[in-house]
């Protein structure tokens, strides 16, 4: 299955907490590759909205290794640290419809609440129908119903149901920061993004995203969740396991063993007439043969080990 050759942007959206690892690498390589071989475009924005984690150095590293990489982006680099009145403004539009409420939970309390599907805690509704006399608001929640299905273009039929299985969502964090769920759906709108192409850990965002899409009368969006890169313990490759960086100095089998891992195979010729790190041979060859319907869609985190010391 392929998308629609009517959705011509996509775009990489990593968080400057750390060096771009394979993971990374796999999930930039799916969906430049989606975008470009369609005659689309390819977006990179930073998601930096949690100012408390992710460092400006961080986000000219990855930047750094995405040239190193050969890959190239159009447009100017968007960055959610600059975008807080952006997100103010959908966020007044939602109290405006009633959709967000204050809460005075605390962390404690929240963590009682039985795990969701996606293993935090759902949130059991205490402030919904208002604040306690004794409480102030600490974040501001939106107020999730019903369900929410969609079609993903490689793990097939999701479903949701908002309430029981995830939650309400902070929308505005007890420190005053805009949360992601609401950043990534304004800018996806904002940049005219069509299609998400990213890892199978943040499939269980989509319905959050997709819901917030309709209230604020916003395009839905396609996605196609890839195979999530995990370590010989079945351990998800993150910044926070500090997954092995990226070596720009030589990004050749890093970016052999991502297409491989996307299910590409590149011709063994190829692989012995490359004569540079990141050479226009390898972007030709892949542009030109990328197929998303040849990747593996596995959700399965232990599923798929990647040796780092091949890579």
């Amino acid at each position: 299955m392929t998308f629609p050759p009517s959705l011509p942007c996509g775009r990489f959206a990593p968080s400057p907490t750390g060096p771009l690892h394979f993971g990374s690498l796999v999930a930039a390589l799916g969906s430049c590759l989606e975008a470009r071989a369609r005659g689309g475009r390819w977006l990179v924005r930073m998601e930096d909205v949690d100012q408390t984690r992710c460092r400006p150095e961080h986000a000219d590293a990855i930047l750094a290794t995405l040239e190193a990489f050969g890959f190239s982006w159009d447009g100017a680099v968007m960055v959610q640290s600059t975008r807080t009145e952006r997100y103010r403004e959908v966020f007044e539009q939602l109290k405006a419809l009633g959709s967000v409420y204050p809460c005075g939970c605390t962390r404690s309390e929240l963590a009682l609440a039985a795990p969701g599907i996606d293993g935090a805690p759902v949130y059991p509704g205490t402030c919904r129908a208002g604040l306690a006399a004794s409480r102030s608001a600490r974040a501001w929640r939106l107020r999730l119903e019903g369900e929410i299905g969609f079609d993903d273009y490689l793990q097939g039929r999701q479903h949701q149901h908002l309430p029981r299985d995830v939650g309400d969502c902070v929308v505005l964090r007890a420190d005053g920061l805009f949360a992601y769920q609401l950043a990534v759906v304004v800018d996806d709108a904002d940049q005219g993004v069509d299609h998400v192409v990213r890892g199978a850990d943040l499939i269980d965002s989509t319905p959050r995203q997709i819901y917030l899409q309709h209230l604020l009368g916003l395009p839905i969006l396609a996605y196609a969740h890839l195979p999530v890169a995990v370590d010989a313990q079945g351990a998800k490759l993150s910044k926070q396991t500090l997954a092995t960086p990226l070596d720009v100095r030589n990004p050749a089998p890093a970016l052999f063993a991502a297409a491989a891992f996307l299910g590409q195979n590149p011709p063994e010729e190829l692989r012995r007439s490359l004569c540079r790190p990141a050479s226009t041979d390898f972007w030709a060859w892949a542009r030109g043969n990328w197929r998303l319907d040849k990747v593996p869609p596995v959700l399965n985190l232990a599923a798929i080990a990647i040796n780092e010391e091949s890579t």
